[in-house]
């Protein structure tokens, strides 16, 4: 097959468009692969889709392979399975909500958990039926309230989501396996770096769950893997480690002290050391942060974290823990209505006797004491022992990880990199077949709950995260499984003989299946040379002035490596690279 640039649907821009900060979303408008149409909308242009349809291409070989089946539901879905979930109500702002003509509410779909429920449900009822995989490769939608770096992070996405059905949970396991398998066989083909990680499951309900991470400085997703051992995990999936609980009869009473002017951690710490006969750290003392918080459909209340006061709350890790609910910030108004609440100076027992619910650190252990806050301006409490003077309602693990903290796995210390999410898996068990009474008739005529596995993969995402990774400060570099061409044909100049010579080669390429960007425009070799790099083929050849010397070039676009070979033989060496 054989594109000519003079006849492609191109246009190659010189300058980053003005909203572009990450090196994918600069790249892919640049090179004429996708187009912007609306804030999280892009459309995608015929190099762009290309490498989409390669992609997908290489995601269906894949899933096919190990016997999942294709289907395809609507975008467009009704309220009523939604509701079933709750999951109408839990998604908040984050989805498209439509009416009809009629009145009745619709959804544009975000992911479709329910649709594959009840259609295995109206499909099978025998145990002999399962088990089943289904998958589809959809576009979905999902209203981000700040959509960015392209089609990183859009309202539209292409997705390839599959959902497994096991009459047991031994089944379960063996399905998320075989999706795990496919994974790491997809994002290899795909020529990606990427760790796996261990993940919080959200919304989606379910226990096991794991991320594939494309590594990017320039992903969202904070992750942090052990220096001695294999453990790695999202920030929000990190369990801290709990200290050994200690004997609260050995430590002295609590105190309150005088501390003017120390509503900070920083000048209560050098206040004591001032005033005492003993060192203290940031980490001696316990800081309490309030939030609000609410379940979708309800009212707001207050939550208390307690937490050492060398650490901040990471609200990534806040909301993950807290999901569904929406969390925000007091305000000047809410502690105007709380009058307990005194700014800078706030302590349990406060929180406590006025019914606020607390929740503290893992590292708040029994027999610990703290320096916090007597809940009067300028106070603070010494030696305030968890398990004696005050007991929290419950346990927390939102504190900020850092590089160097200890591995949960007791093996080694954590650092961090930075990642962009491109597949997921859960296993999701029975909440979605509870909610729609999923079930099969064993072979003792009982009914059996059937468990749930979800598999998704960032389709459209992957030409993003590639590009992030394969990129040089020219332009794109394609691996060749995902690339929109084998080979980009630079006719490097206007001659007819060049114009020639570069036809043939294209041809007897194409004859041998070998699929050919054909740059044959009345530009100049630097423009051509310009938009070749930028394009991102793998392999360029070069039909030039060496031509008359019967040679042409042959460059590999990410090693930058130039060899001259005959012509004769051209095409047959780019046939071995590109099957190679």
């Amino acid at each position: 097959m054989i594109t000519r640039m003079s006849s492609l649907f191109l246009r190659t821009l010189r300058e980053d468009p003005a909203d572009a900060e990450v090196p994918s979303h600069k790249l892919l408008v640049r090179a004429g692969y996708v187009r912007r149409v609306a804030p999280g909308g892009y459309s995608w242009l015929p190099l762009g889709l290309r490498v989409l349809r390669n992609i997908e291409q290489v995601v269906r070989e894949e899933m096919d392979a190990f016997g999942a089946q294709e289907i395809q539901f609507p975008a467009l879905l009704p309220k009523e399975p939604y509701e079933a979930t709750n999951r109408w109500t839990e998604y908040g702002p984050n989805i498209f909500r439509l009416k009809d003509r009629k009145g009745a509410d619709y959804l544009l779909g975000p992911t479709h958990e329910e649709l594959f429920a009840l259609t295995v449900k109206g499909e099978y009822s025998s145990y002999k039926d399962y088990p089943v995989t289904l998958y589809q490769i959809q576009t979905k939608y999902r209203d981000e309230a700040r959509p960015r770096a392209g089609i990183l992070r859009g309202r539209e996405f292409v997705m390839k989501d599959s959902y497994s059905f096991d009459l047991t949970d031994e089944g379960l396991a063996h399905s998320y396996r075989q999706h795990r398998d496919a994974y790491i066989r997809i994002f290899d083909r795909l020529g990606m770096e990427y760790v796996i990680v261990s993940a919080t499951s959200g919304a989606m309900g379910g226990s096991a769950s794991e991320e594939f991470l494309a590594v990017a400085p320039t992903g969202e997703d904070t992750f942090v893997r052990s220096t001695e051992s294999a453990y790695a995990a999202n920030v929000e999936a990190v369990t801290t480690p709990a200290p050994p609980e200690q004997d609260p009869a050995t430590k002295p009473e609590a105190q309150v002290h005088h501390t003017p002017d120390t509503p900070t951690i920083e000048s209560l710490v050098a206040v004591l050391n001032a005033n005492t006969d003993r060192t203290f750290t940031a980490a001696d003392t316990l800081k309490n942060v309030l939030v609000k918080t609410r379940v979708p459909g309800g009212d707001w209340e207050l939550l208390a974290i307690g937490l050492p006061g060398d650490r901040e709350v990471d609200f990534k890790r806040l909301e993950a823990a807290l999901e569904p609910a929406e969390i925000a910030m007091l305000e000047d108004k809410d502690f105007a209505r709380n009058a307990f609440l005194v700014k800078g100076y706030i302590g349990p027992a406060a929180l406590q006797a006025n019914g606020v619910r607390y929740l503290t650190d893992p590292r708040v252990v029994r027999g610990t004491a703290w320096v916090t806050g007597a809940d009067k301006a300028d106070h603070h409490v010494v030696d305030l022992v968890a398990g004696r003077d005050f007991t929290p309602d419950g346990v927390i693990d939102v504190a900020e990880v850092r590089e160097g903290d200890p591995s949960p796995d007791g093996r080694g210390v954590l650092v961090a990199a930075r990642g962009i999410e491109i597949g997921h898996i859960f296993q999701l068990g029975r909440k979605y077949a509870d909610a729609f009474q999923l079930d099969a008739l064993g072979p003792d005529s009982r009914p059996v709950r059937i468990t749930m596995g979800s598999y998704g993969i960032g389709v459209s995402r992957l030409v993003a995260a590639i590009a992030e990774q394969s990129h040089d400060e020219r332009g794109l570099i394609w691996p060749r499984n995902v690339a929109p061409y084998d080979v980009h044909l630079v006719v490097a100049g206007k001659d007819e003989t060049l114009l020639s010579g570069g036809e043939k080669l294209a041809a007897e390429l194409s004859a041998r299946g070998v699929k050919v960007l054909l740059d044959d425009r009345k530009a100049s070799p630097g423009v051509k040379f310009a938009d070749a790099e930028l394009i991102g083929v793998p392999t360029i050849l070069v039909v030039g002035r060496g031509l008359v010397n019967g040679v042409v070039e042959v460059k590999d676009r990410r090693s930058g490596e130039r060899v001259e070979v005959p012509v004769d033989g051209a095409v047959q060496h780019l046939v071995d690279v590109v099957k190679g």
